[in-house]
């Protein structure tokens, strides 16, 4: 017998084994002739007829190039293996293989041939590829959901956490997983919140719902509202809980400022109806005070009647400024030059004020051009100061500064009464003795005083509140105790670009990839930066005040940029903190923020950074980083 059939005779003693073999398994001898087959093989590549003799080439006439060196390799006497392989079937199916070719030998220890053992893996393949798009599919949602969102166990431990849920409450993701959910939750309200967040607290079964108010916690510990909506899903006998929180500060802010704006709007009627019958009532005690006094020969009488007269004139200026406040004073509005206005009422100012306070005058080379009532702003600047006055009794600095403002459609979400556009500005800042919370919150409601009895009535503020009103203008208060009151208004300019919405907002916005900290004691704000500023494509850390801020700045090796409020709780100011961070960083760079306009106040800013006035428009906070970060 030839040594080709002696071959040839011991792969027939292999066909009963390989034929039952449960995997699809075939024998060829070395020019790749087939020589047995499994049942398998010959079912899952859909083979008719018998293809024993025949070559593995022929049945196959489409078999790439790479599994034929692989056929090479194993008559080389290699055995090669692969893990996992696409096969596409004659009918157009998708098969997933795991394969083996090994040499089999001859009792000379030559090689005879090839074994290829392949075994079926597509559906686990299948399943592991529709596990790894889940999980893309769910990274997508945590990276870019705006809301946060939390994933718990039935244990209520943390298993995923989205990029809004760092934004909102501080925490990175690698923080939070693993720790129990209740460190993010104060205890609910239970007059409306029911067991709902509270079981989400303990992590409990009864907790899917929606549209529940809570308070989470943040990363160092102030509180958040938030509404709360919870959703229960059961997997492999296990209960998993997805919770969404939207923060709910800045819909309060809007509440506040549209309910403040019904009650400033509603006493603004009922002053200016009584302002008009009180109008009514004076013109009569005038006049026949008027007629009455010629035929009163005796002086004591006379002296009482003009007494009568003087304080019927002090009524009627009451009710002008009441009709003031109630937006009804008669006003001649014309195309005013800002920076010419200001620069004239400067003596008048200075006068005002006294000599223990220094006034500043702050105009650009090309002031805005208002449409507004001269006459009425100057009286509305003079009442200003006489306010900033009466706040420095030790003396102090008086600012006054004229710009161009632009009020975006963020700001004018906020504050329901504002058209977003271009507007000139006036600020007004005083270091004085400023306002604490209660009473900034009450500063422009009439015949609201902190002023002891006799000094003064209460309608200064709303007086010119009104005005700006009326005029198709905004006013905005900045003020904190011992550190001073700044108040901006916005007025129209004369060619009316605050009627129409901005056209370049829709230009793309300057980015980066910088690492920023964020020192911003106003936590709304600050989660407002960090999305602004992490939307932009740069790396975003935060801080709450001057000492949290020192703390971090020891973390960030790389921080590019120092992003930081002038005014700060704590006892550091962002002046100070600055100076101790450019200590031990000389060059790094500074951008300062600040409702106030004292220009003093960025004295080391301009040395080290920049200073951007609250408020300011995604544009502007763009541009100016840039133009720190590449300086």
């Amino acid at each position: 017998m030839t040594r080709d059939n002696a071959d040839f005779s011991r792969a027939g003693r292999l066909d009963s084994f390989i034929e039952d073999a449960p995997d699809a398994e075939a024998m060829f001898d070395r020019d790749m002739r087939y020589l047995a087959t499994s049942r398998r093989w010959l079912l899952d590549y859909a083979i008719e007829g018998p293809v024993v003799g025949r070559s593995h080439y022929d049945v196959f006439p489409d078999i790439p190039e790479r599994w034929k060196e692989v056929h090479r390799r194993a008559l080389a006497g290699e055995t090669v293996s692969e893990a996992c392989d696409r096969f596409e079937r004659a009918d157009g199916s998708v098969r997933w293989l795991r394969w083996q070719v090994r040499p089999w030998r001859l009792p000379d220890g030559g090689v005879g041939g090839v074994v290829i053992v392949t075994c079926d893996v597509t559906a686990a393949t299948v399943g592991q590829q529709d596990l790894a798009e889940r999980e893309a599919h769910l990274r997508s949602i945590l990276g870019t959901v705006p809301d946060a969102m939390i994933v718990t166990d039935d244990k209520g431990v943390i298993t995923s956490f989205s990029a809004g849920a760092t934004a909102l409450l501080g925490y990175r993701s690698a923080e939070a997983v693993g720790r129990n959910v209740g460190m993010l939750m104060l205890d609910p309200r239970p007059e409306r919140d029911g067991a709902g967040a509270g079981d989400l607290r303990a992590g409990g079964a009864q907790v899917a719902g929606y549209g529940r108010y809570a308070q989470a916690v943040a990363k160092g510990g102030a509180a958040l509202p938030v509404e709360l909506s919870v959703g229960e899903a059961r997997a492999n006998g296990r209960t998993i809980y997805t919770a969404f929180l939207r923060d709910l500060t800045s819909r309060q802010k809007v509440d506040e400022e549209f309910r403040q704006a019904q009650t400033m709007e509603a006493v603004g009627r009922l002053a200016g109806g009584v302002a008009h019958d009180l109008n009514n009532l004076l013109a009569a005690m005038i006049a026949n005070l008027e007629l009455l006094a010629p035929h009163l020969a005796e002086p004591t009488l006379r002296e009482l009647a003009d007494e009568a007269c003087l304080a019927a004139a002090d009524g009627a200026r009451l009710a002008a400024r009441l009709l003031a406040f109630a937006r009804r004073l008669p006003l001649d509005p014309r195309p005013v030059d800002l920076g010419a206005l200001v620069r004239g009422c400067a003596g008048a100012l200075r006068q005002t004020v006294g000599e223990t306070i220094e006034v500043a005058i702050a105009t650009p080379p090309s002031s805005p051009v208002a449409l507004v009532d001269p006459a009425q702003l100057k009286v509305a600047l003079i009442g200003l100061a006489a306010n900033a006055r009466d706040a420095m009794p030790r003396g102090g600095h008086l600012t006054v500064e004229v710009s161009s403002a632009r009020l975006d459609a963020d700001y004018a979400q906020t504050y329901p009464e504002v058209r977003a556009g271009r507007y000139a500005s006036i600020t007004i800042s005083d270091t004085g003795v400023g306002m604490a919370p209660d009473v900034r919150q009450r500063a422009f409601e009439p015949f609201f005083t902190t002023r002891p009895v006799g000094a003064g009535v209460g309608l200064g503020l709303s007086m010119i509140y009104g005005f700006v009103k009326q005029s198709g203008g905004h006013i905005q208060l900045y003020s904190e105790p011992d550190r001073g009151t700044c108040l901006r208004i916005y007025l129209p300019l004369a060619g009316g670009e605050a009627e129409t919405a901005m056209a370049d907002d829709s230009h793309p916005l300057k980015t980066g990839t910088e690492t920023i900290l964020i020192v911003e004691d106003d936590a709304r704000l600050r989660r407002v930066l960090g999305r602004r500023l992490r939307s932009l494509g740069y790396q975003v850390f935060e801080a709450e005040n001057g000492a949290t801020a020192m703390a971090r700045l020891a973390e960030l090796p790389d921080l590019a940029l120092l992003f930081t409020d002038m005014m700060m709780p704590g006892g550091m100011t962002g002046l100070d903190l600055v100076e101790a961070a450019l200590a031990d960083r000389p060059n790094l760079k500074v951008l300062f923020t600040s409702g106030y306009a004292d220009p003093t106040m960025a004295r080391l800013g301009h040395k080290a950074g920049a200073l951007l006035q609250k408020p300011y428009t995604a544009e502007e906070l763009a541009d100016k980083l840039r133009e720190v970060l590449d300086a």
